[in-house]
């Protein structure tokens, strides 16, 4: 979890005081402070700047001016400016502050991200019947990433595409999920990227599934990403191997995210749960219907896996093991949501 910019008015309690930079926490004499000195005193070859609103002279003694303390350096930003005497080499300093002190833009300043408020957010308007559009809103969001342009990725524009045919049906889950950023962005602003792989973890959770930590701090875009990055309906085994690996993704993962598909309505067991009956099912032979026609499970690109052998290989693993599907999946969805987004600042 990053946490963006630092705000000037918490500059001094997170501890970016001045005496920090180099030259100043050199100089022993930063901001003295002297109450009597309207003159100029010369003190081992230095100047000394007095401006006292009493006009009245101090002493060349030493003693007449004292050197500054943590507290006087601290009264810098609360006393009264008729109370200060510099030197000339201080006037140089507060001449290269600019230039030495890190840049705080104010107007972008953030505060650190609280994922138990975007979590508690998410949870109080999903529920396992909402859980699988979810999972597809974060898959689609994401899914659009392309390496060979670095387009797309896990960014919000899911909210600009929602009239595109393979997003049917998404702008419902999208209203649940504002209504929940409503709430959120009155404690802290939420961006819709960072709702939405929030949004698709907490689903699979609440679903029995493995609990999937999800890195904060991404940014929304301001425009929809470019159409045709989604796996169409009617792809081979090839070619979606070919177009996950455009992805950043192998074959093993592209199996893995697969399993999603174990939720929702497309027939592979009870669609209120997150386990491994998807690969299972997959393994059987089509059931015949009442018509006598093999009933149509899934997708045409689900059952294009089975047709491919090294994708076979990991239906078969994830069928038998439940508990490594769960490890890989979890894996798999952390570098999906990551893959192409883009971060704020440190």
């Amino acid at each position: 979890m990053t946490v963006p910019l630092l705000t000037v008015n918490k500059a001094r309690r997170t501890g970016m005081e001045l005496t920090n930079v180099p030259h100043i926490a050199a100089s022993s004499r930063f901001f003295s402070s002297c109450s009597r000195c309207t003159c100029r005193i010369r003190r081992s070859g230095k100047t000394r700047i007095g401006a006292s609103a009493a006009g009245r002279r101090c002493s060349s003694d030493d003693s007449a001016c004292s050197e500054p303390s943590e507290q006087q350096n601290a009264d810098f930003f609360s006393g009264p400016i008729s109370s200060l005497c510099y030197t000339r080499r201080d006037f140089a300093s507060v001449a290269l502050l600019p230039f030495i002190l890190p840049h705080v833009h104010i107007a972008s300043a953030a505060e650190p991200i609280d994922g138990s408020i975007i979590q508690n957010g998410v949870r109080n308007v999903l529920s396992k019947v909402k859980a699988a559009g979810m999972l597809r809103l974060a898959f689609h969001d994401a899914g659009t990433f392309d390496i060979a342009d670095k387009s797309g990725g896990m960014n919000g524009s899911i909210i600009y595409e929602v009239d595109r045919p393979e997003n049917t049906g998404l702008n419902k889950s999208i209203k649940v999920l504002g209504k929940a950023k409503e709430v959120i962005d009155l404690v802290q602003q939420v961006s819709w990227a960072d709702l939405i792989a929030v949004a698709g973890a907490e689903s699979v959770a609440l679903c029995g599934g493995p609990e999937i930590p999800v890195r904060l701090g991404r940014l929304d875009s301001s425009t929809a990403d470019p159409a045709g990055k989604l796996p169409e309906e009617t792809l081979d085994a090839t070619a979606l191997k070919t177009l996950f690996s455009k992805k950043g993704f192998s074959t093993q993962e592209m199996v893995v995210l697969s399993g999603a598909h174990t939720i929702g309505g497309k027939g592979f067991g009870n669609p209120n749960i997150f386990d491994n009956s998807y690969f299972k099912v997959l393994l059987e032979k089509p059931q015949p219907s009442s018509s006598g026609m093999p009933a149509m499970v899934g997708l045409r690109t689900d059952w294009a896996l089975t047709e491919d052998d090294e994708c076979l290989r990991w239906i078969n693993l994830y069928a038998q093991d439940q508990a490594k599907f769960f490890a890989d999946f979890k894996d798999a969805y952390i570098k999906l949501v990551n893959t192409g987004a883009s971060w704020r600042s440190a």
